[in-house]
């Protein structure tokens, strides 16, 4: 294997055994960026010899006996949200050229303390107002899209073009790019993870969290992204908690809900069938399968648009205001959509989504663990606007690809997608575990599970 293919644990692995050096595994990483960018498009820049610099300084350390913990030398990227002092965060927008942040935000700052190396900023969709990433090319099919916001990072964990990446995820945008690469994906608990010092979407429903290869390199990355940050106003002070799966696979009474409505409402069959064949996988390895009703579903996408819309509007003001030409049409037009929201609609939405909250608190009293598709369908063609559902209804792509991952922002509770298994290399699908707040530790010991007892999905070609 390729020191790009391995993933966070086993570049780890190797790195503290001293078989691997953190600059050789930069230099693989770099010309696997070299060899994918002209075909995929990942990263909005790319930053070699600061990255160079970071690996030897790692190199060194280690040589000296300081090993700051399984980051140490690992090439990373963050999407081009995620300020760091003297680098420019683009947003992927005209409205930022000539932009440089002047301190780390907190997320870049821990894992640098971490020992992580900086590669560069991965694309976003403009002010990651959007579900394509149109910029960046689906890593297992360049003619598809990439999925959003966090595209280019999804795109370079999958290519290995990164070890890991971190995206934000607002209505799906960590969780839908994972999805569509075939990669895994962690939104956590809304407050668990700092967002200090990360552009905003919006406040009430952003979350920032990792895109890995394999549920135990999420489950490394978030021991060190979690923690109170006062700088973040909606940060909780959660107690700390071990992340990292153990190697037993028994889920003997573990209480899996299925959906009976809304996640299996307008879905494409390749979809439906992975993601039952990979719940039948739960039940065999003893967890029990508990047929549940979503409650409030019929309410999700317009509280979600009534929330975002609106804030997003509200954050964007001055930049509507001195240079609206700077914005793609696209998200102009969303942006200027949100000044016909009046006050009442969006606290109507805040309602909802008070009532909402108490009724998925309700729903996991009786569950451990929601069990859903990610997405309703694969990666589409670039430039296919719209699905047709064996129904006759037409629904656009941004609807589709939002719907199923908008319920865990608007309620808050964390989610991971990851690969289902077996795949072949084509149209990779992703199924989406959900728990209540703060027990990601069950999602990933659910999704380690899952994970260590199928066939690994097949590498993205493009790669």
């Amino acid at each position: 294997m390729q020191p790009a293919d391995l993933t966070l644990t086993q570049a780890a692995t190797a790195i503290g055994a001293r078989t691997l050096s953190p600059v050789e595994l930069l230099d693989a990483v770099l010309e696997r960026i070299e060899r994918t960018e002209p075909h995929l498009n990942a990263y909005a820049a790319v930053h070699g010899e600061q990255a160079r610099r970071a690996a030897r300084t790692a190199a060194d350390e280690l040589a000296a006996g300081r090993h700051r913990g399984p980051l140490h030398g690992i090439p990373m990227g963050l999407k081009d949200l995620i300020d760091v002092a003297g680098t420019a965060t683009g947003a992927g927008s005209r409205l930022r050229e000539g932009h440089r942040a002047d301190t780390d935000s907190t997320v870049a700052a821990r894992l640098a303390a971490a020992g992580a190396v900086l590669l560069g900023k991965t694309h976003t969709h403009e002010f990651a107002y959007g579900l394509t990433t149109p910029q960046t090319h689906n890593a297992r099919d360049p003619h598809r899209v990439a999925g959003g916001s966090s595209g280019g990072s999804a795109v370079a964990v999958a290519a290995g073009s990164a070890t890991f990446a971190l995206g934000t995820d607002t209505g799906g945008s960590i969780r839908v790019p994972a999805a569509l690469n075939g990669v895994v994906g962690l939104k956590p608990t809304y407050g668990l993870v700092s967002r200090h010092g990360v552009t905003a979407l919006s406040w009430s429903l952003d979350h920032v969290g990792p895109i890995t290869r394999t549920v135990q390199d999420a489950a490394l990355v978030l021991t060190e992204l979690a923690g109170h940050d006062p700088r973040d106003p909606a940060s909780v002070a959660a107690p700390r908690t071990p992340y990292l799966p153990g190697p037993d696979s028994d889920l003997g009474g573990l209480r899996v809900g299925v959906p009976r409505t809304y996640y299996f409402d307008r879905l494409a069959p390749d979809v439906e069938h992975a993601v039952r064949t990979a719940i039948d996988h739960l039940a065999g390895l003893g967890a029990r399968l508990i047929e549940v009703d979503i409650p409030l579903a019929r309410h999700v996408q317009a509280v979600q648009w009534g929330l975002m819309v609106p804030e997003a509007t509200a954050y964007h003001e001055p930049g509507l205001r001195t240079a609206p030409d700077r914005y793609t049409p696209e998200v102009r037009a969303l942006l200027e959509a949100g000044t016909l929201l009046s006050a009442g609609d969006y606290l109507r939405a805040q309602r909802a989504r008070t009532l909402m909250r108490r009724a998925w608190a309700q729903l996991f009293t009786g569950i451990d663990v929601l069990a859903a598709p990610t997405v309703p369908a694969t990666a589409v063609p670039a430039g296919q606007e719209t699905l047709t559902w064996a129904d006759g209804t037409t629904e656009s792509v941004a609807d589709a690809y939002v719907r199923l991952c908008a319920p865990a922002d608007i309620t808050g509770v964390p989610a991971l997608t990851l690969p289902t298994a077996g795949d072949t290399g084509g149209p990779a699908v992703g199924l989406q575990l959900l728990a209540r707040p703060f027990h990601e530790a069950l999602l990933l010991r659910v999704g380690h599970a899952y994970e260590q007892t199928r066939p690994a999905p097949a590498p993205a070609p493009a790669a």
